[in-house]
Formats: structure tokens, sequence, C-alpha cells
């Protein structure tokens, strides 16, 4: 289909974009990579009277670390952060979960700040970023706000991003030294978008005990979430196979799964626990 009429800009700042957002009233969108909206408003799911386009806008793009945290700026795109040194040494669940977005295209094109804006329920970077207590950087004409990954995915493509708001950056916090961490995932066979994928990251102590387990879960929710009754379930305890099986029994606990024409609810709340095996199995295996 053909998207409805609209206006175009491009913004040279951050400051720029903001002032274009205000003077659209409402109607402007922020044009990134494109990989969410555009498929959206060509079937008409959003009409936008204008696109702001920031994809110049050099000061939203790299990656650095930050004390404990790693900071992404939100229009980094899914290929930078995949093969980013910091990124591999700190984090190998984000450059997990980054390699496996859509195709080589979309990894080309799309931004970490799009794909976290557009909260896909569907999307694989929610995961890692609940599960790795990620803080997202917003800017807006009443000044710069931080929200929490847990309050900001509020429902299928709702977020706490206020109209008038930019997503800035992204900053996820860095497991204690010695904690492995992955990205698992059953792709959609048609879209890619996951089914079900599970984010964790694991550490053990000295004796051999989990002393360390942060569990994201995504594609079977309304929106990503953190499975904190499975981390409870491992913490303390050895990592054996009786372990991992009590704990990924209890990954949905608590959770509305979705259902639909490819998995039903039942079918999705069984695919949370077996890739939640999975995911702890290549940890601790």
């Amino acid at each position: 289909m053909i998207p409805s009429t609209f206006e175009y800009a491009r913004a040279g700042s951050v400051e720029e974009a903001l002032r274009m957002l205000k003077e659209a009233d409402g109607e402007g969108k922020l044009l990134a990579g494109g990989h969410s909206l555009l498929p959206m408003m060509k079937i008409r799911l959003t009409s936008p009277g204008k696109l702001i386009d920031i994809g110049q806008i050099r000061e939203l793009r790299g990656i650095r670390r930050e004390g404990d945290r790693l900071v992404v700026g939100a229009l980094t795109t899914h290929s930078q952060v995949a093969g980013d040194p910091l990124v591999r040494e700190h984090l190998a669940v984000l450059a997990e979960a980054a390699s496996q977005i859509g195709d080589l295209q979309v990894r080309n094109r799309g931004t970490v700040g799009g794909n976290l804006a557009h909260a896909d329920p569907a999307s694989d970077l929610p995961a890692v970023a609940v599960a790795l207590e990620a803080e997202l950087e917003v800017q807006s004409p009443d000044g710069k706000q931080t929200f929490g990954a847990d309050g900001f995915f509020l429902g299928p493509l709702v977020t706490a991003l206020p109209e008038d708001g930019l997503l800035t950056s992204v900053s996820f916090s860095i497991p204690p030294e010695g904690v492995k961490s992955t990205y698992v995932k059953y792709p959609h066979p048609a879209s890619g978008y996951a089914v079900v994928g599970v984010a964790a990251a694991l550490g053990t102590g000295a004796d051999g005990t989990v002393n360390y387990a942060r569990i994201g879960i995504t594609g079977a929710s309304d929106t990503a979430y953190r499975a904190e009754a499975a981390e409870q379930a491992l913490l303390g305890k050895k990592p054996t196979e009786e372990a991992i099986r009590e704990a990924a029994a209890r990954a949905a606990e608590g959770r509305e799964m979705n259902g639909d024409l490819f998995a039903s609810s039942d079918y999705r709340r069984h695919l949370v626990q077996v890739y939640t095996a999975r995911a702890l199995r290549k940890l601790l295996g």
C-alpha cells in the first residue's frame, strides 16, 4: 500500500528536531532507520503529517563505557552494536541479540533507539533492556529525563516516551566480571521476529553456586519482562540440570501469554520454558 501524504524535514541537531516536533503540534514523527515506522505508514496504521529525519545527528551515535554501564547512542545501528569490541567484551547478550535482528539490510539501517521506542512486543532488544536494567535517556523541551526499562515499555507499541520527546541514548548495566550472557530465540519463520526470545546473564561464586541471575523474556507477552521468579529459583543453587528445569518452569510465572494464529498462549508459555532452559544450559553447561 501507499502511505498518506506527509511533509518531510531533516533536523541537524537534537534541539532542531525538538523544535520541529513542537511545531508539528502532535502530527510529527521522528524518522531514524525507518524499519519500524515506514511499514506502519504503508499499511496506514499510522499517518503522521510530518516526518522529521534525525538520521544525520552525529551526537546520537556511538558506544562508550561510563563506569559500570555501557552507553549506546540512539542512532547506533544494530550492525554497529553487534560488531563493537566494547559490546562483545562486556555485553555478549546485546551483541547476540543485535546480530539476530531482521536481515543484513535491517541491521545496517535499523537503530537501537528506534527499535526500543517502537516497543514491538516481539522485538529482540527489549529483552536485553529489561534483563540488564537499561536506562533510557530522553530529551524534551522540559529537559532531560531518564526512564528505567521496566517502566518504559507500557504495552504493544506503547512507551513512556513523551510525544514531544526524543530518545537520545540507552545505557545497559555491565554485569560483574566472570558473568556470562547470551540471547536465544525461536524466530517466526516469515518475519524473523521473536515468537519467544530469552536474554540471560548468569554468574557463579567460588563455591559454585549461582550468585548473579538476570533473565529477560520477549515475544511472549504484551511487553518484554524480567523473569524474576526464575532468577530467584537459581540464586544460591548449584547449576544442576534439576535447578535449570525448576527455574525454567517459573519463567512465565505470573504473566499472561499472547496468542495468535502461529502460536497459542499455551504454546508460547511452553516455548518460554524451553528457551529459558536452553539459555541456562548454554551458560551453565
